[in-house]
């Protein structure tokens, strides 16, 4: 994002801009730390999972079935995905705390902005800058499978927001809710009813 030229920066503009650059610096913060969150904690609930699966399996037959086995077997996968990460979480970790400190500064100089006069806001605008700056150079582009979906909740649920909503009006199902969360719902939802219904409506074919 490149802030506007000071000569026709008002302040009204000068609030939208800091509220968006919020928005991109909060939502990579959260999304930095879903990813080191994921990494370290997620391949411990698989092992403590799988294992109280094998051991709940020698006493209930049922637990034996293939569908279990695929999906601890599809666990392992998963777990050796998040392994490819384990070197760099050290650097999400960085990477997220940079950048919650960058919210922070933005969060004072949206209110510095609310309250300071016309002459004031070029240097505030430079300030800005030089915070997205920043941003920029301590991202990190690669992130983890589902770390959006979890970034979500840690930004929106979790996160004291309601300066960047005053600028950016979020709403529920638009910005709130992953699309491609959504998305997979609706897809399983059709799935279930499609396995539970279909096998109903052959059987009253069969009997006609």
């Amino acid at each position: 994002m490149t802030c506007q030229s000071n000569k026709f920066m008002s302040k009204d503009d000068l609030l939208k801009l800091i509220a968006d650059t919020a928005y991109n610096v909060g939502f990579g913060a959260k999304k930095h730390m879903a990813t080191f969150d994921i990494v370290v904690k997620v391949p411990g609930l698989i092992r403590f999972f799988s294992v109280t699966i094998g051991i709940y399996s020698l006493i209930f037959d049922s637990l034996s079935s293939k569908f279990l086995s695929a999906s601890l077997l599809v666990l392992g996968v998963v777990s050796l995905y998040i392994s490819f990460y384990n070197s760099q979480k050290e650097e999400y970790e960085v990477a997220g705390v940079e950048l919650i400190q960058l919210f922070n500064e933005l969060k004072k100089l949206y209110y510095r902005t609310k309250q300071a006069d016309e002459e004031a806001l070029p240097e505030l605008s430079e300030r800005l800058k030089d915070i997205e700056d920043k941003y920029y150079q301590q991202s990190i582009s690669k992130q983890i499978l589902f770390s959006d979906w979890y970034c979500h909740y840690k930004f929106f649920w979790q996160y004291q927001i309601d300066w960047v909503d005053e600028q950016k009006h979020f709403k529920l199902f638009r910005d709130k809710i992953p699309l491609s969360f959504s998305a997979t719902l609706l897809c399983l939802l059709i799935v279930l009813i499609c396995w539970i219904f279909l096998p109903v409506a052959n059987n009253d074919l069969l009997s006609l």
